[in-house]
């Protein structure tokens, strides 16, 4: 089985190219899933021992955790450390199920595919782009973003051009639906041929 690690920086349109692999019928898993399911369970308790205050009705609230760790690299890698190995536990056993499925090729959707050094993990790395001034104007129209928070979270992130330098698939999401659809099919029959 081939896989494929999907990544992109906010606002680039990854997960809409994530649904599109879905729609072709390639099974994906969703880190960003996996991780609003930790935050609703596995890790509430860890996560409001190490941050106070940030777990509500048994849930993460996550605008009140944002406030804790993302000005503070501390606190970031002391979330990760309670977050990433409950992902990473899920990661294996979706690639062990679509295994057992027979499945030629599945997607891991990996925001921080890169920054996490899971790049070494896949077969073929896939990733979301748009022009900077789309990727901004995208960003800033979701509610609650500002341009502190939106500079905070692009500063965790390893650039969009350095993705594209090291991706064997750029999908050009400015390009509108339909074309950023025939780029995934294009990758989807080209991916099986990558090794």
């Amino acid at each position: 089985m081939k896989l494929v690690g999907l990544t992109g920086s906010i606002g680039m349109g990854k997960s809409t190219t994530a649904a599109m692999f879905r729609d072709a019928g390639v099974a994906v898993l969703d880190s960003d899933r996996v991780v609003h399911d930790v935050y609703r369970g596995p890790a509430t308790a860890e996560i409001e021992a190490a941050f106070p205050g940030t777990v509500k009705d048994g849930a993460v609230d996550r605008a009140e955790l944002a406030k804790h760790v993302l000005a503070d690299d501390a606190a970031m890698k002391r979330l990760e450390a309670i977050v990433h190995p409950h992902v990473w536990a899920e990661r294996a056993r979706f690639i062990d199920e679509r295994k057992a499925a027979g499945d030629a090729l599945a997607v891991l959707d990996i925001p921080l595919l890169f920054e996490t050094g899971a790049e070494k993990d896949v077969d073929v790395i896939v990733v979301a782009s748009a022009p900077a001034d789309m990727q901004r104007a995208r960003v800033l129209a979701r509610p609650g973003m500002t341009q502190e928070k939106f500079a905070a979270i692009l500063a965790r992130q390893v650039p969009d051009a350095e993705k594209r330098r090291q991706a064997h698939f750029v999908v050009d999401t400015s390009k509108g639906l339909d074309a950023a659809r025939r780029q995934v099919g294009d990758i989807i029959d080209a991916a099986r041929g990558v090794s």
